[in-house]
């Protein structure tokens, strides 16, 4: 007798505002709903992502986010041809651990939640699709998996995953997870080999959650029940009770669960990931002309090098200049040195100081 396939059920984290890539993105349109890598937007390119995965039953996805973006990604998802899914949309945001949470409760039962970021570029789509069927046997026996991103340099910007024994076919059991390091920290994680980039993506089964959840955090499960006990629905909209969810602790799934449990293991991957956590790294994963240089909108490039531009609507020109990131989107012109990026921080920080020196 053949057993049924695995359910599995994508879920959408789409809560982020996105501000390391102003002035492109901004929370009213944050990057996962922008078109950056393609002609299809970041969330657009997560929704279909399991799409085509042999190894289980993909269904219905559930997306988290933000109330005040639910018609934009009515749009986006019906432009990809997704009509039946269902968004969390949350009053307030109170990071990853209740958000899906949220996601949990909806799912219920021995379904496995495959939980994404809406904002991430993933390059080789069999490779995902492969660690995904790696994983499925321990999280169908109640394990919560990790996928790791196998490391190509000691990046300072993600935290890291140190890999323990062999627990699954090429999986291992996580020892511990480790912040953000420093260079020396990262060099040296690289050069020991048994460590992996923390990519925030994760497969386990419903059930499973939301018993590590009633076992370490029992006030924050009983804040997001009640919050789905009293939801509103309208459609594919759900609309958790606004009072009970503002009394949700916040924090992220690493800390309230992961880090906590017992049964956690991790899948080492190269699939072409990043993040696009800032204007470098996007230009690291854009086509790039054979001067290294990625251009998305109008631009005259002579002589230039290594530059990344991104323009919604004036040319751009660039005479006999390398390594400079120029974006212009609204109105608003930006230019960085490249290796820089980090540093939009700096305008974002100084345009709030403003409006607020404004309103005052």
């Amino acid at each position: 007798m053949t057993s049924a396939p695995v359910k599995i059920v994508p879920v959408i984290l789409s809560g982020g505002s996105g501000t390391r890539l102003w002035p492109v993105s901004r929370p009213e349109r944050p990057k996962q709903l922008l078109p950056l890598t393609a002609d299809d937007t970041m969330l657009q390119l997560t929704a279909i992502r399991p799409h085509g995965f042999k190894g289980g039953d993909v269904g219905q996805p559930i997306l988290v986010s933000n109330a005040a973006h639910a018609a934009i990604i009515d749009e986006q998802l019906r432009q990809s041809g997704i009509t039946d899914y269902k968004i969390i949309l949350e009053p307030i945001g109170r990071n990853t651990a209740p958000a899906i949470a949220l996601a949990a409760l909806e799912t219920q039962g021995d379904a496995a939640m495959l939980v994404m970021p809406s904002d991430h570029v993933i390059a080789d789509l069999p490779a995902f699709h492969e660690a995904i069927a790696r994983a499925l046997p321990l999280v169908m026996g109640g394990w919560l998996v990790t996928f790791g991103i196998t490391p190509d340099a000691p990046e300072t910007g993600y935290g890291y995953i140190k890999m323990g024994d062999i627990c699954g076919d090429m999986v291992h059991k996580v020892e511990k997870f480790v912040e953000k390091p420093d260079v020396v920290n990262a060099q040296r994680m690289l050069a020991e080999g048994n460590h992996a980039w923390n990519a925030g993506i994760f497969l386990f089964r419903a059930d499973a959650y939301i018993a590590a959840m009633e076992r370490h955090q029992p006030d924050m499960l009983a804040a997001v029940t009640a919050a789905m006990d009293e939801a509103k629905r309208d459609g594919a909209h759900v609309f958790p009770n606004a009072k009970a969810f503002y009394a949700c602790p916040s924090d992220s799934v690493d800390y309230a669960i992961m880090e906590r449990e017992k049964q956690v293991a991790c899948v080492p991957v190269t699939m072409g990931w990043s993040d696009v956590g800032s204007w470098d790294s996007l230009h690291s994963v854009s086509t790039r002309d054979k001067d290294d240089n990625a251009v998305r909108g109008d631009a005259l490039l002579l002589g230039a090098r290594n530059c990344l531009v991104h323009s919604d609507g004036p040319r751009v020109t660039l005479v006999d200049v390398d390594d400079l990131i120029v974006v212009v989107s609204q109105g608003d012109v930006m230019i960085l040195k490249r290796g820089e990026s980090q540093k939009v921080r700096k305008v974002t920080d100084a345009l709030k100081a403003l409006a607020e020196a404004a309103i005052d």
